[in-house]
């Protein structure tokens, strides 16, 4: 008999997460699912060189130390399937793990792994092919760490068919993890695209954990006061594809409209063509709706067939990097740092040049506390106190061991104020860059091993040739309004009239931006721009900005390209995810009728 209802929480929604998301839910959570998403493409590449050492790692060992060690015997008792990508590019070893410790206490739970995903023995297969990178063109490199295609669902479902209480994948789609349940559970096929779209929605707003229920929202103060107790969210689904997001009870944080609209929007590009392998999503008319105190129910998803393609994320070395922090203070702090930094400079390039080595390949330096990453808009050039960050890559490791050595010497040879270099003496690490291209699907074969024999997973996607992995062209604006020239206008900050959300992919940042009130649209969408937002971050960002709209959500999503310095490890700057540039697009000057200040229609931020 189909449940009418599937609950499903997320305890983890990074390697590195708290483990107690995954002790809150077991205990509190009255779970019939239990998923944890560890992996990103960095992870993958920190993993595969684990592997490399030691043939028995490569998977997230965290989630067999602080989850299945610990909560094991409650997992059983309780009947909760557990869904998780923690194997990593080793999900063999995961699974032995995993059943090491389950024998160890006498737990008899069935432990499936998903296989298929790693494709690195397929390395000159894809040379001969001529492998272009999906976005940049680019050939393929030299020698790959990692090469992994993104799983869909219906492999997670088929393990969960053949009775596995407990699913390890190596790389899938994070929504896959919540999607997959729901094909099981519901018996969704292939071809009922709203379905799967809306499932994947589910995952979606699941998969960055404590992030949608108040502890990475625009509106900060409505939950700091509960940060500590913080709750993991729940998705309370339905066979129809809608679903609820609660937390358990007397958790901290808050389930808000606006908390889940947010999480819709992280990470994302063109809301009418979000590409993942089971389908291609709508989500421009999702409609959230307060249910209750801490309850939000998600409707309205749609989906049109899934791509011919898989997206392979590959990693490769580029060289190398080293990063430098001191603490400068006193007068002239800013003028201060700029010196220290071009001193840095001139000394290891003159002893690079006398060595033999070439120049760097990029140097970064950030005055974090002078605003420089608001540009034009910074408002504390002269702070007395600030960090200084200094960065070099170089395609050889000995010549940042010269950058490394240089760093300390600057507390005696340059200003009074330096007060301190963090972390000892630098270290210089390997520069991971990310390779994304396209793969058939049909060439993949995903496979479930459970009980120690692998089952071939059968093929539940009907190819379909006209739905592309390519971003759509940027659709036309919403109504903007008439304006009336002759009014009295005001300017207030764009937090005042929306919340945003800012995630990474690669070298592309998103900034979702939200209205509060749909009378505020016609304004934001004359005022907000893609010239505009373009000059307002043009420190930030070096390629195109593009606007797509929103319209169920009441805004917009920007995609900017080429603003995180090359993204992720590969970046030299502090902030290499975007996770502050919606925070920097909420000051946006935007004018509005002075009598919206006067009847409190707005209020200042």
């Amino acid at each position: 008999m189909k449940r009418a209802q599937v609950r499903i929480g997320c305890g983890s929604g990074f390697w590195g997460d708290t483990p107690e998301g995954a002790r809150q839910l077991i205990t509190a959570g009255r779970l019939d699912y239990l998923v944890l998403d560890y992996l990103a493409e960095v992870t993958m590449s920190i993993l595969a060189k684990a592997k490399q050492k030691d043939a028995s790692l490569g998977y997230a060992t965290d989630f067999v130390t602080q989850v299945i060690t610990p909560h094991a015997k409650a997992i059983a008792s309780q009947r909760i399937k557990v869904i998780v990508n923690a194997g990593g590019v080793n999900p063999r070893a995961c699974v032995d793990a995993i059943e090491r410790i389950l024998a160890a206490q006498g737990v008899r739970l069935k432990v499936a792994a998903v296989l298929g995903d790693d494709l690195l023995h397929l390395e000159a297969a894809f040379r001969d092919e001529g492998v272009r990178e999906m976005f940049t063109q680019a050939r393929l490199p030299a020698r790959l760490i990692s090469a992994n295609a993104y799983l869909g669902a219906f492999p997670i479902a088929a393990a969960l068919d053949r009775g596995a209480d407990i699913v390890v994948t190596g790389r899938c789609v994070d929504s896959a993890l919540a999607l997959g349940p729901l094909i099981h559970e519901f018996g969704w096929s292939a071809d009922q695209h709203d379905l799967l779209s809306a499932g994947s929605l589910a995952g979606h707003v699941l998969e960055c954990g404590a992030q949608c229920t108040g502890g990475f929202s625009t509106d900060w103060k409505e939950t700091r006061d509960s940060w500590a107790e913080i709750g993991f969210p729940i998705a309370e689904c339905k066979a129809d594809g809608t679903f609820v997001v609660s937390k358990p009870e007397g958790t901290g944080g808050a389930v808000t409209v606006q908390g889940v609209s947010e999480q819709i929007t992280y990470e994302t590009g063109d809301p009418a063509a979000y590409v993942l392998p089971d389908v291609v999503c709508d989500w421009r008319q999702v409609h959230v709706e307060r249910q209750g105190t801490d309850r939000v129910q998600v409707s309205g998803a749609l989906g049109r067939p899934a791509p011919v393609d898989y997206k392979v994320s590959a990693t490769y070395v580029d060289g190398f990097r080293c990063l430098a922090t001191m603490l400068v203070r006193g007068m002239d702090a800013v003028p201060k740092a700029r010196a220290v930094a071009d001193a840095i400079f001139k000394r290891t390039r003159s002893v690079l040049q006398r060595e033999g080595f070439g120049d760097y390949s990029e140097t970064s330096v950030e005055l974090l506390g002078a605003e420089e990453a608001y540009g034009d808009g910074a408002r504390t050039g002269a702070t007395r106190e600030l960090v200084l960050k200094v960065a070099a890559r170089h395609p050889d490791a000995k010549a940042l061991d010269i950058f490394s050595r240089e760093i300390f010497p600057t507390n005696t040879s340059t200003v009074q104020g330096l007060g301190g270099i963090f972390g000892g003496r630098p270290k210089v690490q390997p520069v991971v860059r990310l390779f994304s291209f396209l793969k058939r699907s049909a060439d993949i074969e995903a496979t479930v091993l459970l009980d120690g024999v692998e089952h071939a997973v059968p093929r539940a996607r009907p190819a379909a040739a006209d739905a592309s992995i390519a971003p759509r062209q940027t659709p036309g604006p919403v109504d903007a309004g008439d304006s009336d020239p002759t009014a009295r206008v005001a300017v207030v900050p764009l937090v005042s009239l929306a919340y945003a959300r800012s995630g990474d992919k690669g070298d592309t940042s998103n900034i979702a931006v939200l209205a509060r009130s749909e009378s505020f649209l016609p304004v934001l969408a004359r005022q907000l721009t893609e010239s505009r937002v373009k000059a307002y971050l043009s420190h930030l960002v070096d390629g195109a900005v593009v606007r797509y709209d929103w319209p169920g959500l009441r805004g917009f999503n920007f995609l900017l390209h080429e603003a995180l310095g090359g993204g992720g490890a590969a970046s030299l700057r502090y902030d290499p995810q975007g996770k502050s540039h919606a925070q920097i697009l909420l000051e946006f000057p935007i004018e509005v009728p002075q009598a919206w200040l006067d009847n409190e229609t707005v209020a200042v931020a």
